[in-house]
C-alpha cells in the first residue's frame, strides 16, 4: 500500500478473499493522510493513475509511491510531465493499463523498495514484451543487486538512491539520454 489508509482498504479486500494474500509494508510510520471512515473493498490486480503526463510514466509500488509523486513534480520543473501509476499489486499486474499507456508513452520508469532482478520492475518488463511492448524503454529503480548495510531505512534509500532525491536525479539522467 502507498499510504495507511490504502493499508486499511488493502487488509479489508484479503479478508473478503478466499486465497492466500501477501501484503508488504514497510518498517516506519505511515504517511499521515486521512483515514476513510468506510473500508472499501479495492478491485484486484487494478492500478490507479494518480497523475498525467506525456513523457515519462512512473509506475511506482507500495510506499514508492509518495517519493515517486515528488520526483515528478520537481521535475515538471524541467518540462518532463510525468504519468505516476500506483501499481498496487505485483501479482496480478493491471495488464490494461500499464500497456495501455506503455503504448502511447514510450518511457517507462517502474519503483519499488526491493531488489531489482526478479522484483516488480522485472514483471513489467515480462508483460511489456508479451503485449509486444518491447520498443518501450524501460528502466528500473530499486534495490541493486549488491549487500546493503542495515540501519534507518531513511538512510538505507538515500545510500542506495531510492529517496525522492535519488529518484529525481536518477529519471532525470534517464530522460536526459
Amino acid at each position: 500500500p502507498k499510504d495507511e489508509n490504502e493499508l486499511q482498504h488493502m487488509l479489508y479486500t484479503a479478508l473478503q478473499m478466499n486465497q492466500p494474500v501477501a501484503i508488504r509494508y514497510p518498517r516506519s510510520i505511515g504517511v499521515g493522510v486521512p483515514m476513510d471512515e468506510e473500508f472499501k473493498t479495492i478491485e484486484t490486480g487494478k492500478a490507479e493513475v494518480i497523475k498525467k503526463g506525456k513523457d515519462v510514466m512512473l509506475l511506482a509500488i507500495g510506499n514508492m509511491v509518495y517519493p515517486t509523486l515528488y520526483a515528478s513534480e520537481k521535475l515538471e520543473m524541467y518540462g518532463i510531465k510525468a504519468t505516476v501509476v500506483n501499481a498496487r499489486f505485483i501479482k496480478p499486474l493491471d495488464r490494461e493499463i500499464i500497456a495501455g499507456l506503455a503504448a502511447e508513452i514510450k518511457t517507462v520508469i517502474t519503483l519499488e523498495e526491493n531488489v531489482l532482478q526478479g522484483g516488480f520492475g522485472s514483471a513489467v518488463l515480462e508483460l511489456l514484451t508479451e503485449e509486444r511492448l518491447a520498443d518501450s524503454v524501460t528502466c528500473r529503480i530499486g534495490i541493486p543487486d549488491e549487500f546493503v548495510e542495515h540501519g534507518k531505512p531513511d538512510i538505507q534509500k538515500r545510500l542506495i538512491g531510492i529517496d525522492k532525491e535519488g529518484i529525481k536525479k536518477t529519471i532525470q539522467e534517464i530522460m536526459s539520454k
